[in-house]
């Protein structure tokens, strides 16, 4: 596969099947992006569980905090890492090991050894995307912000002469 482009309906169908995500590396700072996706995703209606070995035994958001993949007690879809790409192998290998579906290295992670580990034992992979984004962008939500909606630009508008 190649991990520099995906197709819509691949993500699509990801999004679309997904119910229970793991997210490694969620924040309870509100300022951090984690913490920020976790809530979007949270009203969109997926059970997002956070996992933050500093954080263990605390709740984000209402959900008990976890310190390891292997110790959520409840199937998880996907695992969505907001980690460095450096952390990634061992959380791939987490993620084989609870059964997870999806392996989703965020905005700016990407780690080929740990797409190919996963992709060997069946799960799907998805690197340097953000789930929050992609399901705005894929169900035009990004236009409630402007985006792609021709009301901001990068360009020049054609001034309005009186």
């Amino acid at each position: 596969m190649n991990h520099e482009s995906y197709a819509d309906d691949y993500i699509r169908d990801i999004l679309g099947t997904t119910r229970t995500i793991a997210m490694v590396g969620a924040s309870a700072n509100w300022k951090r992006p984690s913490h920020f996706a976790m809530k979007y995703l949270q009203k969109r209606g997926y059970k997002v569980i956070p996992v933050n070995p500093g954080q263990a035994g605390g709740e984000i958001l209402g959900e008990t905090v976890y310190a390891t993949l292997g110790d959520i007690p409840e199937p998880v879809d996907m695992v969505d890492c907001f980690r460095n790409s450096d952390a990634m192998v061992p959380i791939a290998e987490d993620a084989i090991r609870i059964g997870a579906k999806i392996l989703w290295m965020q905005l700016g992670v990407i780690n080929d050894e740990a797409a190919r580990l996963v992709e060997a034992a069946g799960l799907k992979v998805v690197m340097n995307r953000c789930p929050k984004i992609e399901f705005g962008r894929l169900n035009g939500e990004i236009g409630w912000l402007g985006v792609n909606s021709n009301v901001i630009s990068s360009k020049r508008r054609k001034r309005i002469e009186r």
